[in-house]
């Protein structure tokens, strides 16, 4: 029997038909589950009218109110995050204990956003003329669309959604259509902390759904997610209707590992990097660039520890879990023949072996290449899988201008005991996050994420201070009041309402 999945629309759930669906399965049986509604253009519409009547009031709400709805969901979130880390395990994949680390790090973007009335003081200059005050002001956009991935359906709308209630704004979020539950279940703890309704609301759909937020009047910003072609699509498409945009794209991230590393903490960060997740991040370590004199020892090492490694059901306590589809294992796959037709050697093939989980599941083991070369697919193309290319280098120079020829600028990291080398690498490398001795340098929320080059389309990155400031804009008042006028006794203490 599978479940419906429907759309959250002014505090509730869509009651009207479901029209056209798509398919929700269980990546580790290979079962469908549920079946998810994809919203029309005429629905989109009605979800944006409820956002737009409901922001009003939320806008002109205090910032102490905010603040106060803003614990209240950090709270929920916090009691519910084991609940909500088993529907990303069941739609997803990933194991249970990757899809609770994926909840608590939203959890910590929901915990920056507690801090609003500090984050949206403005300045204020005195007397700049006579009896003349010039301070500013920041204000919120209005109704803000978030079009979330598959691959973290509850942290990257996490990354989003709070910030933009806190700053004022009311939210259209559209999940992936192929794990959808997690989102929705988040949006509903919204209510339970006190949001006004029709603030946060959720539709699904595909690209008759992303169009309609995209080109909708009434929809002032957009804040995406995906792969690179489709960022570019919703850049382009969303400024040319005059919103503003920040799109973040893919990625293929590059480890540098110089000599001098401690060679068993590069191995450990390559396995863990590589195939967390089944490889499904956009901060996935994809390419190895190991300096010729230590390649083979890594390569032993890195071997051994995947040979360790138990692939299966996420909830059954295994290291990696299944891809997110079938499709999407196929295309893996693909990738796997193509680079053994292009000469490169397949140390590890993640498509033997057995599988704890169903014979129907989605599965591919980790998967390691070497004497892997830029001209091949699975170095150039963003596999988003569970398969690690070693390309070997004969010194830094060299590693350095490789990471610096890729198209794409989302991390990097470097392995090394060399302070200078890690030094010089953090300011000659041109890629958004950088890691030293750290393989996925994701930032703490009150940083900001987001890469360079092909992997972000706009100007602002994701949550922390540029977060804050792509949900709102900026004003600039200058006042001149003539002697001001006496108000009255009130003896009681002040109060924030």
């Amino acid at each position: 029997m599978t479940t419906r999945i429907t759309h959250l629309i002014g505090g509730r759930s869509w009651e009207g038909p479901a029209g056209r669906a798509g398919d929700v399965y269980n990546p580790a049986t290979g079962a469908l589950t549920g079946r998810v509604d994809l919203a029309s253009t005429e629905l989109v519409g009605q979800a944006v009218a409820t956002a737009k009547a409901a922001w009003s009031g939320w806008a002109g709400a205090s910032l102490a109110k905010r603040a106060q709805v803003l614990f209240a969901f950090r709270e929920l979130l916090h009691a519910r995050k084991h609940e909500i880390a088993e529907l990303i395990t069941a739609e997803h994949g990933k194991v249970l204990d990757d899809a609770l680390g994926e909840v608590t790090r939203g959890l910590e973007v929901a915990e920056f956003a507690c801090g609003i009335p500090h984050l949206l003081k403005g300045g204020f200059s005195e007397n700049v003329s006579t009896r003349v005050d010039v301070y500013s002001i920041r204000q919120p956009l209005g109704v803000v669309a978030v079009i979330s991935p598959f691959n973290f359906p509850a942290m990257v709308p996490l990354w989003f959604v709070p910030i933009a209630i806190a700053c004022g704004n009311s939210v259209i979020l559209k999940p992936s259509e192929k794990d959808p539950s997690a989102a929705v279940a988040v949006a509903r703890l919204w209510t339970e902390a006190g949001l006004p309704d029709g603030v946060m609301n959720v539709v699904h759909g595909d690209k008759e759904a992303v169009d309609a937020l995209l080109t909708h009047p009434d929809v002032r910003a957009v804040s995406f997610v995906g792969s690179t072609p489709i960022a570019r699509y919703v850049y382009e498409t969303g400024t040319a209707h005059g919103k503003r945009v920040q799109a973040l794209g893919g990625a293929k991230n590059h480890l540098l590992v110089l000599p001098d590393a401690d060679l068993d903490l590069a191995a450990d960060a390559a396995v863990n990097a590589g195939f967390g997740s089944a490889g499904e991040r956009c901060m996935a370590i994809s390419a190895l660039v190991a300096v010729d004199t230590i390649a083979d020892e890594l390569v032993e090492k890195i071997t051994d520890r995947m040979r360790k490694l138990r692939t299966g059901d996420g909830t059954r306590g295994c290291d990696m879990g299944p891809l997110v589809t079938g499709q999407h294992r196929d295309k893996v796959a693909g990738y796997v023949e193509e680079g053994v037709a292009a000469g490169a050697r397949l140390v590890v093939d993640g498509r033997e072996g057995d599988f704890d989980g169903g014979e129907g599941g989605f599965w591919l083991g980790p998967t390691l290449f070497d004497g892997v070369t830029p001209d091949m697919s699975i170095y150039r193309d963003e596999i988003f899988g569970p398969v690690l290319s070693v390309v070997r280098v004969r010194s830094y120079d060299e590693g350095l201008g490789l990471i610096n020829a890729n198209p794409y600028g989302n991390g990097t990291a470097i392995f090394t005991n060399d302070g200078g080398a890690a030094r010089r690498f953090q300011n000659e490398v041109e890629v958004g996050m950088v890691g030293i001795n750290v393989p996925i340098p994701v930032p703490v929320s009150y940083y900001s994420f987001g890469g360079w080059k092909n992997s972000l389309f706009g100007d602002t990155h994701a949550h922390g201070t540029e977060g804050v400031h792509f949900f709102t804009r900026g004003k600039v008042v200058t006042s001149r009041w003539l002697d001001p006028s006496h108000g009255g006794l009130n003896l009681g203490f002040p109060q924030n309402d």
